[in-house]
């Protein structure tokens, strides 16, 4: 990469620096960027800086938003009675995605790792208490991971409002569609088993 002229190298360096990103792929990006028109090539970056400038995350559920209050927040069309709890804002994007819950988010920023010297205080867990409190929401849908850590979310989470007035229900998991038994983990084997419905 030294035969390339400075510029160059601190480009592919800083893609490098991308998630999933490596040397070879970085080094192709920054050729494509090379070629491409001055007006592309400058929409990348003021996109890249406005992102940096204009997201954050949403007063309500936490979300990525351009403003205090997130688009989903903002909809009259939710269902303001279902919450569903999530780690991060891409598990609530997948959902999104996936056009079957119209209920509100609210978005935990990780799950409880005492290894890791994440509790309760790190996460968002006051802010939940505060929305249930204020009486609307009728159902709480768990939707964090199926690893130790997010099962151990999930039970702290119904722990803490058992008694309350608020169904808890927790997103099924099990064999993925297409899935081969003989290929899957006693865990989630486990939890296909249990959450077995009529056919």
């Amino acid at each position: 990469m030294h035969h390339y002229p400075k510029s160059i190298r601190n480009l592919i360096k800083q893609l490098s620096r991308l998630p999933g990103i490596g040397e070879k792929t970085a080094e192709r990006l920054a050729m494509h960027i090379l070629k491409c028109p001055v007006d592309q090539a400058q929409a990348l970056a003021e996109s890249i800086l406005q992102v940096k400038r204009s997201v954050q995350h949403c007063q309500q559920c936490f979300g990525l938003s351009d403003g205090p209050v997130c688009q989903v927040c903002q909809d009259p069309g939710r269902d303001i009675r279902l919450i569903c709890v999530v780690e991060q804002p891409a598990d609530m994007l997948s959902i999104e995605k996936s056009g079957c819950y119209k209920g509100l988010y609210h978005i935990l920023g990780g799950v409880l790792s005492p290894m890791d010297g994440i509790g309760p205080d790190q996460l968002r867990f006051e802010q939940l208490w505060r929305r249930i409190d204020r009486g609307q929401v009728e159902e709480l849908i768990l939707a964090t991971s199926t690893s130790v850590e997010g099962e151990a979310t999930a039970d702290f989470i119904a722990r803490q409002v058992a008694g309350k007035p608020v169904k808890v229900t927790r997103i099924a998991s099990g064999i993925p569609m297409g899935g081969d038994i003989k290929y899957v983990d006693q865990m989630t084997l486990k939890r296909a088993i249990e959450g077995r419905h009529v056919c």
